[in-house]
Parts: structure tokens; C-alpha cells; sequence
């Protein structure tokens, strides 16, 4: 049996946000998660992991949870780096899909982060302004990420809000081999741009032709900081 979607979850989901990591989750963790949810049906994992990979771009709350996290992480990985996502595939409701990322326990994205050294945790925050939170434990690759996005023309927040700031070291983005990582938390009105119309619908995100130049050269100017 499903469990029932928070009203505050709801509430987001209708505004067409992502539940922040102080919203209540609907679950504690991956196994209560899959106990009440059908892979293939309600969600899916997804991912790519070349030889000798050394860096993880991740999306936890990829698909139509925090769209389109999913589609930035895997352009991002492209062939050299490895690629994972856990997306809502719902025709509705996704965000009861959302697990906080200091308890986002999946199995194969805790062997796909702990095989590297460096991650991109790539989240959807919430916000009408362009802007993108850049956190985590990896201050040296936070640096770099902040002034390639901002070379691009990308604004970048000077201050994360500590709700989205993924320091923890319980946050998957931290539990790779050097326990640092670098968590993009990038607002719904930066989101928008990256695609034709502004739609971060599951069906219109999905089709690469709706991409904007934008969406390219943001991804390009995070594998710049990344070397």
C-alpha cells in the first residue's frame, strides 16, 4: 500500500517546486521507499559508469522530482565520467518520491558515488530569479564551479541557505573516496532557460531538440571547473 503525499509536499508540487530538505519526506529512506513504490512503474535508476571513472554527476531527485536534474547530470557525464539518476516517472504526485540527500541510501548510487573521487550532485531549487547555490564539502572544486558558471553568465548565489548547503558528511555528494563533493542547487527560474518555452514538463524535457544554448553552457562550464 502507498503511503499518502504530505500536504506540504502536495502544496509544492502543485507551485511546481521541489520539496526542500526541510520539508517532511513521505520516506525515511530507499528500502521504505521501494516497499511501497513500483520500479519501472513509479520510478527508475538509471546509470552509466565508464572504466576508470573518477567523477560521479548525480541526480537524486531526477526525472519529474527536480526536472531536469537528471537530463543536466547525464549530458554532464557524457562518456567520460560516470552517471547515475533516480527519477519519477509518476504521471503525477513525484514528489513523494524525494529523499533528503544526507539519508538518500540507494544502494547503487552508494557504490556509484564510493568507486569516485570527486561528485556533482545536481538538485532543483526553488525560485522565480535565475540564480544557482553551489555547496558541498569540496571547497577548492566549489570555487572553480563558481567562477566558470559565473564566466558563462550564470548568476551565483554568495551564500547557500544551510537547509541546501550540503555539507553533511551523511549528504551522498560527500560519500565518495575523498569525502568532499559539490552539491548545484539551481532555482526554477535558471531551470526554465534551459529549455524552449520555459516547460520542465517530463515529456517536453525529455526531447533534447527543446534544449536551449543555455542548457550547453552551463554543463560545459561545470566539467570546466572540473578539469
Amino acid at each position: 500500500m502507498k503511503k499518502t503525499v504530505s500536504i506540504a509536499a502536495a502544496s509544492l508540487l502543485v507551485l511546481g517546486l521541489a520539496p526542500a530538505a526541510s520539508a517532511s519526506d513521505v520516506y525515511a529512506g530507499y528500502a521504505e521507499l521501494a516497499a511501497h513504490e513500483t520500479e519501472g512503474k513509479d520510478y527508475r535508476r538509471v546509470q552509466r559508469v565508464p572504466s576508470g571513472a573518477k567523477t560521479a554527476h548525480i541526480a537524486i531527485h531526477g526525472g519529474a522530482i527536480e526536472a531536469p536534474t537528471s537530463q543536466l547530470a547525464a549530458e554532464a557525464a557524457g562518456s567520460r565520467h560516470a552517471y547515475y539518476a533516480f527519477e519519477g516517472i509518476k504521471s503525477e504526485g513525484n514528489s513523494s518520491l524525494h529523499i533528503t540527500a544526507t539519508r538518500f541510501d540507494e544502494p547503487k548510487a552508494l557504490a556509484v558515488v564510493g568507486a569516485v573521487e570527486r561528485t556533482v550532485s545536481w538538485h532543483g531549487a526553488a525560485g522565480a530569479t535565475a540564480t544557482t547555490y553551489v555547496g558541498g564539502r569540496d571547497t577548492t572544486l566549489i570555487k572553480k564551479v563558481k567562477a566558470e558558471l559565473r564566466a558563462a553568465g550564470f548568476p551565483v548565489s554568495a551564500s547557500v541557505p544551510e537547509e541546501i548547503g550540503g555539507d553533511s558528511p551523511d549528504n551522498i555528494a560527500n560519500r565518495n573516496r575523498r569525502g568532499m563533493g559539490v552539491q548545484l542547487e539551481i532555482s526554477r527560474g535558471q531551470r526554465e532557460r534551459f529549455f524552449d518555452g520555459g516547460k520542465l514538463t517530463r515529456a517536453w524535457i525529455e526531447n533534447p531538440a527543446n534544449r536551449t544554448k543555455a542548457f550547453y553552457r552551463y554543463v560545459a562550464a561545470v566539467n570546466r571547473a572540473l578539469g
